[in-house]
């Protein structure tokens, strides 16, 4: 179904097509990660590479050029900012009080401080890994029991049940979607 998904997505959504992608490094990124990574991300990172969805999803990949677009500089500011939030008093997400449950994030929303994480449960492969949506700018938070592709390309289509998005259904119902590479949009940093 992940590469059903996949399908859809890049006959919804072309991936950029000019220039080459920067190639990634799984192996170094899960090892600096300390973590293996879900196959779905993996082969939509390869497909898209860094950059943003709609001008609205920007998609995380391990060592882009710049830091809003990297995995791992991305990862380091959630987990400070997260766990500043948790020490002052803010409730965690009922997901995270499992033991050893923790997020990652994938992508975040543009302008409204907004992540996608994956949730990550003790003893599960990541290719099980479901999505949380943290609102960003508050305490909510929204469990989706799905993958990273299957849930943007049901953001993409208006088909996700989600509180957050259904502002954005009415702008993501393009005629066209459109992938924006991080070079196009942010201007080379190479």
């Amino acid at each position: 179904m992940t590469a059903c998904a996949l399908d859809t997505l890049v006959h919804l959504c072309p991936p950029p097509s000019a220039n080459p992608l920067p190639t990634v490094d799984w192996a170094r990124a899960e090892q600096s990660l300390g973590t293996a990574l879900p196959a779905d991300y993996k082969r939509l990172v390869e497909a898209y590479g860094d950059g943003v969805f709609d001008e609205t999803l920007w998609l995380l990949v391990p060592d882009s050029a710049y830091a809003e677009c990297d995995l791992h500089a991305q990862r380091a500011e959630r987990d400070e900012i997260l766990a500043d939030l948790w020490e002052s008093g803010e409730k965690k997400p009922a997901a995270l009080l499992e033991a050893g449950a923790r997020v990652l994030p994938w992508a975040h929303e543009e302008g409204t401080g907004a992540f996608l994480y994956w949730l990550a449960r003790p003893d599960q492969h990541p290719d099980e890994w479901t999505v949380l949506y943290n609102e960003g700018r508050g305490p909510m938070w929204e469990h989706h029991d799905t993958g990273c592709v299957a849930f943007l390309l049901a953001v993409l289509t208006g088909t996700a049940e989600t509180a957050y998005f259904g502002h954005l259904y009415e702008e993501l119902q393009l005629a066209e979607h459109r992938f924006e590479t991080a070079d196009e949009t942010l201007g080379a940093a190479r």
